[in-house]
């Protein structure tokens, strides 16, 4: 079974992440898979604008912790991504269509940040968002350099700081998300707003979407340089060891601050 199922409809296509076993986490070969359908979806003119969303009960858990604690305990060091690098994981900012998130359940971590990285989120009543990363011993990837972007400073802030879970009607009045629908009304929603879409010039969409890019990635590579020096320093933490590892333990972690 593919940890992605790609299906192209007359004028639009779905991604759906397909790893519902570990919850749709940004692991075994998604990312790969992804960035193959992408060239296809890019390259298709058929195709005007994408659908996100995730197998199961998640939209994605993010990051593979259980993954992360077993090249911690095999002596393998965490790459401290910086710069473009750090994007690999969340193209979707970078797809020159428009891109539709369909939250269909927890999105936290990677997986808000996924969310983060499309143009339209929608989401299920039954979806919730959060970046736990705090709660872990390591920080947020993308979410640092894009959340303010997106909606206020204190709810940023607030969100990054505390580790809380945001609620689909907490998303939706901060401006998160567009619409909350009942689950059932997900998909047709999203697909409604793809034939929106569809209908109009493909090269105004297009430029229109590079306009905003532009705006909505400007002086990025300077926070991404940031982000180089200080996460090194996070990610060879022993806090960053004991975060993944107090997670697939099932205990509370115990901090030490260094």
């Amino acid at each position: 079974m593919p940890d992605l199922l790609y299906e192209k409809k007359q004028n639009y296509a779905i991604f759906t992440y397909n790893r519902p076993e570990r919850l749709n986490a940004l692991g075994g070969t998604l990312m790969e898979e992804l960035h193959v359908a992408l060239q296809d979806f890019i390259g298709d003119p058929d195709m005007r604008a994408a659908i996100v969303t995730g197998a199961g009960r998640a939209f994605s858990a993010g990051a593979d912790l259980k993954a992360m604690a077993e090249r911690n305990a095999s002596g393998q060091r965490q790459i401290a991504l910086g710069h473009r690098g750090l994007d690999h994981s969340f193209p979707w900012v970078d797809v020159p269509k428009p891109v539709i998130a369909a939250v269909n359940g927890l999105a936290v971590g990677g997986g808000m940040e996924t969310a983060m990285s499309c143009d339209i989120r929608i989401a299920s009543t039954d979806a919730y968002f959060g970046l736990f990363e705090v709660k872990r011993g390591i920080m947020a990837g993308y979410g640092i350099h894009h959340l303010m972007r997106l909606i206020p400073a204190s709810h940023a802030y607030y969100t990054v700081f505390t580790a809380d879970r945001i609620s689909p009607q907490q998303a939706l009045q901060w401006g998160f998300v567009t619409e909350v629908v009942e689950p059932d009304r997900l998909i047709p929603r999203a697909e409604e707003i793809a034939a929106m879409i569809a209908e109009n010039a493909p090269l105004a969409e297009a430029g229109s979407k590079a306009i905003m890019r532009s705006w909505r990635t400007y002086g990025i590579d300077d926070s991404l340089q940031l982000n180089t020096w200080v996460s090194k320093v996070v990610i060879d933490s022993e806090d960053a060891k004991e975060g993944p590892l107090a997670f697939t333990e099932k205990r509370a972690p115990v901090w030490k601050g260094r």
